[in-house]
């Protein structure tokens, strides 16, 4: 009888078991989208608050003259930035790679194609990010104590479990950003400084990009970021106290 009553017991168990677990899979694959990925999302927002540092990080994947001329305008400052350049545009502007790395500033990584991965699987997510990282490493490994910064600005600020995972494994910090002047899209030098510096406060990461416009309003930008008593620098010293 109680030989009877213990496998019962244990049938009992197991089926309970499997029912739980069946229930669990189910309830995560109903989760909405948006869900799944804020369980996962570790992304970085902003940097220091209590600092006097913000960031204004370009996303680069055209414009190599932009590119210089942005970078000539912060060094007249005396400021530094982070460029998150796609892999693509450096296989076509390596030297103008090296020059932005041999005069101090960050090469974060904007992946391959600028491709939605929120929408690619977790090895298409590794294979883009790993391919620029090469790509940049490729060009900037010869210069004296470099060292790639491992920092992922995902293209369009898309996320994804896959991609978050990716990150992880390649050990990237995925960076977004608090505000983003949508100078891609509004080509309006009034509108991208606006923008740019309306309620500015330490720990900003500001989103640009090298357009022709984002150049025109940049010397305002940065005499309103020294009027504010604050400096622009790259993402990593900027978000290295959180």
């Amino acid at each position: 009888m109680k030989e009877k009553r213990f496998r019962a017991f244990w049938a009992n168990f197991v089926i309970i078991a499997v029912l739980i677990t069946t229930f669990g899979v189910v309830f995560a694959a109903a989760l909405p989208v948006d869900a799944q990925i804020k369980a996962v999302n570790n992304a970085i927002y902003e940097g220091d608050k209590n600092g006097e540092k913000i960031a204004l990080m370009f996303n680069v994947y055209e414009n190599a003259a932009n590119v210089e001329a942005i970078a000539s305008l912060l060094e007249e400052y005396g400021y530094n930035t982070t460029f998150f350049v796609g892999g693509s545009w450096v296989a076509k502007h390596p030297n103008t790679l090296l020059k932005l790395a041999s005069s101090g500033f960050e090469i974060g990584n904007h992946g391959y194609l600028h491709r939605d991965h929120a929408k690619l699987t977790l090895k298409q997510n590794i294979d883009e990010i790993a391919l620029t990282e090469r790509t940049i490493d490729s060009v900037l490994g010869a210069l004296p104590d470099y060292a790639n910064c491992k920092l992922f600005a995902p293209p369009s600020g898309s996320l994804g479990s896959a991609m978050f995972d990716a990150c992880k494994e390649l050990e990237y910090k995925v960076i977004m950003w608090t505000r983003d002047t949508i100078d891609w899209r509004d080509h309006d030098a009034d509108v991208i400084y606006e923008r740019a510096i309306r309620d500015i406060k330490a720990g900003d990461l500001i989103l640009m990009h090298p357009t022709d416009c984002t150049v025109e309003a940049l010397p305002r930008i940065l005499q309103y970021i020294k009027s504010a008593g604050l400096s622009a620098d790259t993402v990593s010293n900027v978000i290295a106290a959180i």
